[in-house]
């Protein structure tokens, strides 16, 4: 008998698949063998997502986040509503008629309703209740009052240094919760409600969470929009009463330690790996920090999902080398939890990290990877009840969504490129960068205006850098008790990988397209979470991929060129920019390609350094400071950061001290010689050619007299006259009237002296009879500043007058055959003719 060749096995559905061996029947003249057929693997059904808990969670967040701008009976109105209406529908789903088909539907849709008004029900219930402690008329009656208090507080969260106006005390935000606050009759008013700390005093700094303190301020109303009942203005040290936790001791002992350890380090990567391990980021160059945000690696500089998921990462590998079970796995995983919660203080912001991570564990525990997502909406209903003022905190909304883009679309994505034959680690290294900056970039948006197109690229570079400084940060922060010098050469070794995240995002920040302008707020973050929703919806269908893909490349081939070419700023023939620096001077001076002359510095080190990265600044070849006043010289370090300071010319009036020594410092660390110059000095370079026309002398008792000592520089790039007058006040402009410069003091351009003040000689105006008047000045800044008849009289003068604070960055050009013309740089850069 002859036996047909065996077939293929045809999989039972639910039945694992495996090799059948079937005896073989004997025939005459042939052995008798046994035939294994191999067997056909059935395709792995993929399961969607566990989707049950999310309509409850969004539900939550968006009702307490809306309650926190409502009041107390519009919320209890928004819950007794939604009980109603939860109650009513569960009932008629309840006692729909069985096996009926065309109930089948409307009774899933049904229960996803019950599901969302009880998220409402949750999200307003707690928030009214907070809001009726934040709202207690005996607290608000004072706040109303601007009344004067003594209040027993409990410290909440680490208390961070505010950056202020440079030279001056730092102001230290403090978040506390109050016991009680007494007023200046005497009458005690017992409170639970959160207020917000500004100190003066740097005791406050030293402050561990969960303190006790006695502080006497003055009450002021906060700005809303969260669950802070009042504002304590607070200008003594704190008077403590007694010790904060134990843990919290333990925590303040290994970031001390940290610190130590990192303080030998350069500042760039010093500053940094403290951010990186325990979310210290008191020491980040603001450089550093404002790189971070404009390349989407800014969740790196505080305690995030991913400080949390790399601790995890580590534990389960040994875990898994130990052969430990799931169970066990998940044991010591939560036990390295609650050690790192210790380490980095359990704040709000790093128990949101930590719960992220345990919804990472128990997916891991229970077996079953779907689990995830349905803890994860747990967590979130549970933390937003708990505290309803995450709902309104961004570092919470990022890490909610990243954690969700992890777990919904990174496994597709990580998939995908897996059957396209990428290798698994790469397309895990793909997928998860991507997915966590698309779930965020709404927020990202939202916050900043801007969409990031470096962001992706520059965290897939960060990836290998992350994981060894954070291990050895957090090696160093453990060993620093018991062994110092051990601690400083394992945060020698972490200070590598924190550089190299530094320099991925120094370069990155610098790319001329790296950021896309978009609309800012709530309506630019809806915006681009409606379109990355229809984009990911869409992208299911094979035609609509394609479309996508070739619309991508046609921008990244087609306009992002142009924009690099062609991006309109800085406009071709400048011959002066006046940068948007706040309430400050900053004026360039081209000397050449890549090279100009800097006068006065801003207020902000990032301000200055934004500015002059749009010129395409990358030396300056002479850096002059007119006078020493911190609106001048705080922006010193921004200059010198990534480039190369030729020389600073300094005044001869030498106060404010702290000015100079500021000046004198960064010139210091950035190995560029310092003069001081006086009337007659002179400077040529390249296309500019500059003249100190003033102080012709030193004036005293005036109404200040670092202003009227400023350098006033006569410039001339390119044939254009401009005068740079300084902070130069009445009393000067008149003395230098009196003794005008060789060349007199007509000026084709004139940088208004002091901010456009009202402090201004008009004879000096007139004398100087500008063509376009500019006018560096802060937006809404409390000087009042410009005067409003100093710039009519500038303009009956036939002068174009233009300011920072509403025009952004300010260019004159040369325009061959027209003279000169104004070009303003904002959300689109016009021309306006002189």
């Amino acid at each position: 008998m002859t036996i047909p060749p065996p077939g293929p096995a045809v999989p039972t559905p639910g039945v694992p698949a495996r090799a059948v061996s079937i005896p073989a029947v004997p025939t005459p003249d042939v052995p008798a063998r046994a035939v294994s057929i191999p067997a056909v693997p059935t395709p792995a059904r993929k399961d969607p997502p566990d989707l049950r808990l999310a309509g409850l969670a969004v539900a939550t967040w968006l009702t307490a986040l809306a309650g926190l701008y409502l009041s107390v009976p519009v919320m209890v109105a928004v819950a007794v509503l939604a009980t109603i209406g939860a109650l009513a529908l569960a009932g008629q789903l309840l006692r729909r008629p069985p096996n009926e088909t065309r109930w089948a539907g409307i009774g899933r849709y049904g229960w996803i309703a019950v599901t969302v008004l009880l998220g409402v029900v949750c999200g307003s219930t707690a928030t009214a209740a907070r809001l009726v402690v934040r709202d207690a008329t005996p607290l608000a009656n004072l706040v109303t009052a601007g009344a004067s208090v003594t209040a027993e507080l409990v410290v909440r969260d680490d208390p961070r240094a505010v950056r202020g106006t440079t030279g001056r005390p730092p102001i230290y935000l403090v978040a506390v919760g109050s016991s009680w606050v007494r007023d200046p009759a005497g009458t005690r008013v017992h409170t639970d409600a959160r207020i917000l700390v500004l100190a003066s005093d740097p005791d406050w700094r030293e402050l561990l969470p969960g303190q006790r303190v006695i502080a006497n301020g003055r009450l002021a109303a906060p700005q809303g929009g969260d669950l802070t009942a009042a504002v304590l203005s607070v200008g003594t040290p704190p008077v403590r009463l007694g010790e904060p936790s134990w843990a919290q001791r333990a925590a303040g002992t290994l970031r001390a330690g940290l610190q130590r350890a990192c303080a030998p380090l350069p500042d760039e990567p010093g500053g940094l790996l403290p951010g990186l391990v325990v979310g210290d980021t008191s020491r980040l160059d603001p450089a550093v920090e404002d790189d971070f945000l404009a390349t989407g690696m800014t969740h790196l500089n505080a305690v995030s999902g991913s400080n949390v998921a790399i601790l995890i990462g580590l534990v389960l590998l040994l875990a898994r080398w130990g052969r430990a079970g799931p169970w066990l796995a998940a044991a010591l995983c939560g036990v390295a939890l609650v050690g790192f919660v210790i380490l980095a203080r359990p704040s709000p912001s790093v128990v949101r990290a930590a719960t992220m991570g345990a919804v990472g564990l128990l997916g891991l525990a229970l077996g079953r990877p779907r689990a995830a997502l349905p803890a994860l909406g747990a967590a979130v209903v549970v933390l937003v009840v708990a505290d309803p003022e995450l709902a309104g905190d961004a570092g919470f909304a990022l890490s909610v969504l990243a954690t969700g883009g992890l777990l919904l679309i990174a496994p597709g994505w990580r998939d995908a490129l897996r059957r396209r034959g990428v290798p698994v680690g790469a397309a895990e290294a793909l997928a998860v960068p991507a997915a966590a900056q698309v779930a965020c970039a709404p927020v990202v948006a939202g916050l900043s205006g801007t969409v990031s197109l470096v962001a992706v690229p520059a965290n897939l570079l960060a990836v290998p850098a992350i994981a060894p400084a954070t291990v050895l940060g957090v090696v160093a922060a453990v060993v620093s008790p018991v062994w110092p010098a051990g601690a400083e050469f394992v945060a020698w070794l972490g200070s590598w990988p924190a550089w190299w995240l530094v320099t991925v995002a120094r370069y990155g920040a610098r790319l001329p397209v790296g950021t896309l302008p978009w609309l800012d707020g709530v309506a630019g973050g809806l915006t681009l979470a409606a379109l990355t929703v229809a984009l990911l919806v869409a992208a299911r269908h094979p035609l609509v991929r394609r479309l996508v893909a070739v619309v991508a490349v046609a921008v990244v081939v087609g306009a992002l060129p142009v924009r690099m070419v062609a991006n309109g700023w800085p406009p071709e023939g400048w011959v002066v920019v006046v940068c948007a620096v706040g309430q400050g001077d900053a004026v360039v001076l081209p000397v050449g390609s890549g090279r100009a002359v800097l006068v006065d510095t801003g207020p902000d080190p990032v301000a200055v350094d934004r500015c002059l990265r749009r010129l395409g600044i990358r030396t300056v070849s002479l850096l002059v400071v007119s006078h020493f006043h911190a609106d001048h010289t705080g922006g010193v370090d921004g200059v010198f950061r990534g480039r190369r300071v030729a020389a600073v010319a300094t005044p001869q009036w030498p106060e404010p001290a702290t000015g100079r020594e500021m000046v004198e410092a960064a010139a210091v660390r950035g190995g560029a010689p310092v003069a001081v110059v006086g009337t007659g000095w002179s400077y040529l370079a390249g296309r500019v050619a500059l003249a100190s026309v003033g102080p012709p002398q030193q004036l005293r008792g005036t109404r200040s007299d670092p202003n009227n000592n400023s350098v006033i520089l006569s410039a001339r790039v390119r044939g254009v006259h401009i005068l740079l007058a300084g902070d130069a006040e009445s009393e000067q402009q008149r003395a230098l009237l009196d003794n005008p410069p060789p060349d007199g003091l007509r000026a084709d351009v004139l940088k208004v002296a002091h901010h456009g003040s009202a402090y201004q000689d008009a004879g000096f105006l007139d004398a100087v009879s500008p063509a376009v008047a500019l006018v560096p000045v802060g937006v809404d800044n409390r000087y009042g500043h410009p005067n409003a008849a100093v710039l009519g009289r500038l303009a009956r003068g036939g002068a174009r007058v233009l300011r920072t604070d509403t025009d952004g960055d300010l260019a004159v050009v040369v325009r061959p055959g027209r003279g000169l013309a104004v070009v303003v740089r904002g959300s689109e850069v016009g021309e306006r003719g002189s």
